[in-house]
C-alpha cells in the first residue's frame, strides 16, 4: 500500500514539475518577447536626398545564431526581367526561379556568394537553388543581356529595405545588444562591400540611424 502510494505522489510531482517548467518557459518566451525593439535606419544618397530599394541588415555573434532558412523564396522572370529585382534571404535559404515567360531563359551567376546556371528553361526548375554562404549574388540571363537581378544573402534574420517612396526601413523584434548596421544598394559598384557602422539597441522602444551612401553609381 505504501509503494502505491509513494508512486502516485511520484506521479503527481512529475506532472506539477512540467506544468512548472512549461510555465517558465513561458514566461522566458514572453521576456525575451518584452526585451525587443524597433530599428529604423534611414538612408541617403551623397547629397541626402532618401535613397529607395536599400538593403539594410543587423549582424552580431547572436544574430548569427538566430538564422533560419526562409521558405518559399522566389526569384521570378516576367515580361524578360527578375521579379523583384532585388531579393533578401537569410542564409541556407533555397531559392526557385519560376519563368512566367513564353520565351525560354538562362538564369546565371558568377558571383563568389553564389556561383549557378539554370540553363534554357520554361516553367520552374525542379531543383532550387541553395544559398549557403552571405553576400550578393548578381543574377543575370544568358539569352536577355538587359536582365539583371540580386540576391542579398544575409548571417542575420533582422533585415529590411527602404520603401519606393521617401521613408525608413523598420526591423521590428530586434533583441537588445550591439550590431553591426550594413547598407547596401544595387547602384554600389559591383563587389563593394555593404556600408557599415555600429549601432546599439536598446531593451525596448526604438533606435534609429542615418546612413549616408557614397560612390553610388548612375
Amino acid at each position: 500500500m505504501t509503494t502505491g502510494c509513494h508512486a502516485q505522489r511520484t506521479g503527481a510531482l512529475s506532472a506539477l514539475t512540467g506544468v512548472v517548467v512549461v510555465f517558465v518557459a513561458g514566461l522566458a518566451g514572453l521576456s525575451t518577447a518584452a526585451q525587443a525593439a524597433t530599428v529604423q535606419v534611414e538612408v541617403l544618397d551623397a547629397v541626402g536626398r532618401p535613397l529607395p530599394d536599400a538593403v539594410v541588415f543587423l549582424e552580431s555573434a547572436e544574430a548569427r545564431k538566430a538564422v533560419k532558412p526562409l521558405s518559399g523564396a522566389e526569384m521570378a522572370q516576367e515580361k524578360r526581367q527578375f521579379v523583384p529585382g532585388v531579393l533578401v534571404v537569410p542564409v541556407g535559404t533555397e531559392v526557385r526561379f519560376p519563368n512566367h515567360d513564353s520565351v525560354r531563359h538562362h538564369v546565371y551567376s558568377f558571383s563568389p556568394a553564389k556561383k549557378f546556371e539554370l540553363k534554357l528553361y520554361t516553367g520552374t526548375p525542379s531543383n532550387p537553388v541553395l544559398f549557403d554562404r552571405p553576400g550578393v549574388a548578381v543574377l543575370g540571363c544568358n539569352i536577355h543581356d538587359q536582365m539583371v537581378g540580386w540576391i542579398v544573402v544575409v548571417d542575420t534574420p533582422y533585415y529590411a529595405r527602404t520603401p519606393a517612396a521617401p521613408g525608413r526601413a523598420q526591423i521590428d523584434n530586434v533583441p537588445p545588444g550591439t550590431y553591426t548596421l550594413r547598407t547596401w544598394h544595387t547602384r554600389l559598384p559591383v563587389g563593394a562591400p555593404a556600408q557599415e557602422q555600429v549601432l546599439t539597441v536598446p531593451a525596448a522602444g526604438a533606435a534609429a540611424a542615418s546612413v549616408r551612401l557614397a560612390g553610388l553609381q548612375p
